[in-house]
């Protein structure tokens, strides 16, 4: 028997699957296209009466420890259901479904009013106001530590996708499935559906030399190291990286700075993306670009030739002051708003055309329904939660360098064109050519 999508109330304002799943927090969802002649689709709408253009065109999918959840949204609602380990009976109760539903509501932090936050950031910060009616709904997911940890060793001197297809490959080499392709509809034939391993799967030192093998190179001795790292010093590893939520800012950051291949903006990375520091942002020479042309910022005395715990600390402290508790909510909009792949998001088909023959698309405050390329999403220089008496103020919703860890551009990706700009430059190149910015 097939499970049955639930669904509940939320505006594409508060989560929008398509920017939050690709702008490089997590790397294991996949997108399933779907065919709008889909059977399946019945199991979408809880009424008989739903306008059919409002009908999910895509399903999103991540494969946890006993289910592979699967996720839909429409402008207004997420839909979800989820397929249970083939080891196990089908647990197909409501109950079952329920845990789906608190691990969403945990995972996508959605206790948190992010349409109030996008409120007090305008207010605050003009520069957030004009880019916020284009990138509604962009969140920071509060993800699983280790693999937090993980995929972020993995993000060195890398781009999203190439971290994407490591992150996967170690999932199939050192996780045994949890479903196959014959439990999920729409999975291309003998695909399987893996979790993500613990500390003890990677620990052996065997893993090293496989990580090699599968095209990991320098991060394959990083990981291993650590998963040994933690296993030699904690009964429980996975425990161990969860109660780092307890700590202070300060103190979490020493903790996994102490972890093989974690510097400063990668330990910056996980502390806001699964520690629960909503205040920290992960800084590195493209969020300093960022900072110095769309926010005027000036370092205070010479300027270093690359990125020192100075330039660091300043660049931080700026965007923290001005966003607030929630700055590195706030700089993962601005992050996404500025990666390339992002030019197009949430944009009309109609665009004006500029003096120096660029396209820019006129901007549009409607709910963003564009498709995100799935193709190579550069990250630039980076891809970028304590339990909850410790996690920051939050606003509820109403309704219930060892090494440096930048990222850079992928070998042979294409040349920039001017519809390839990043946000900052093409606000560049407007003010050179005296248009409105």
């Amino acid at each position: 028997m097939v499970p049955i999508f639930k669904s509940i109330k939320l505006p594409l304002a508060q989560l929008n699957l398509k920017a939050v799943l690709k702008c490089g927090q997590s790397f294991r969802w996949t997108m399933v296209p779907l065919d709008p002649t889909n059977q399946d689709l019945k199991h979408t709408r809880i009424d008989d009466e739903a306008n059919p253009h409002e009908l999910p065109t895509e399903e999103w999918r991540l494969t946890l420890n006993d289910r592979v959840v699967c996720l839909r949204q429409t402008e207004n609602e997420l839909f979800y259901r989820a397929y249970f380990s083939t080891n196990a009976a089908p647990d197909l109760s409501d109950d079952a479904q329920d845990s789906t539903l608190l691990w969403l509501r945990d995972y996508f932090q959605l206790d948190i009013d992010l349409e109030a936050l996008y409120a007090d950031w305008s207010k605050r910060d003009a520069v957030f106001q004009k880019l916020a009616p284009r990138f509604l709904g962009i969140r920071i997911l509060r993800q699983d530590p280790w693999e937090n940890v993980v995929s972020f060793i993995c993000s060195q001197n890398n781009h999203i996708s190439r971290i994407t297809s490591m992150v996967h490959s170690l999932c199939i080499h050192f996780s045994p499935p949890v479903c196959s392709s014959s439990d999920l509809p729409g999975s291309p034939l003998n695909t399987a559906w893996h979790s993500f391993p613990p500390p003890k799967a990677l620990a052996d030192p065997s893993v090293e030399t496989k990580l090699r093998e599968l095209g990991f190179g320098y991060r394959a001795k990083y990981i291993q190291k650590t998963a040994t790292m933690l296993c030699e010093k904690h009964e429980d590893p996975m425990k161990a990286l969860f109660e780092l939520r307890r700590l202070s800012t300060s103190k979490a950051r020493e903790r996994l700075l102490e972890l093989h291949g974690v510097g400063p903006k990668v330990a910056d990375c996980i502390l806001l993306m699964s520690l629960d520091k909503a205040e920290v942002v992960p800084v590195d020479t493209h969020v300093q670009q960022i900072a110095t042309k769309m926010y005027g910022f000036k370092f205070q005395g010479k300027q270093p030739k690359a990125m020192n715990p100075k330039l660091y600390s300043e660049i931080a402290s700026k965007f923290a002051n001005t966003w607030g508790p929630y700055a590195g909510w706030a700089h993962s909009v601005l992050f996404t708003a500025d990666l390339k792949s992002f030019a197009n998001f949430g944009l009309n088909p109609a665009a004006a055309v500029v003096a120096d023959g660029a396209t820019l698309p006129l901007p549009s405050p409607a709910p963003i329904t564009g498709e995100i390329p799935l193709g190579e999403l550069s990250t630039s220089d980076s891809v970028k939660h304590e339990e909850s008496s410790q996690r920051p103020a939050s606003r509820r919703r109403k309704s219930k360098l060892e090494p440096d860890s930048s990222l850079k551009i992928g070998e042979g990706e294409a040349q920039e064109t001017p519809e390839d700009l990043t946000l900052a430059e093409r606000v560049k190149r407007r003010r050179r050519a005296g248009k409105p910015v």
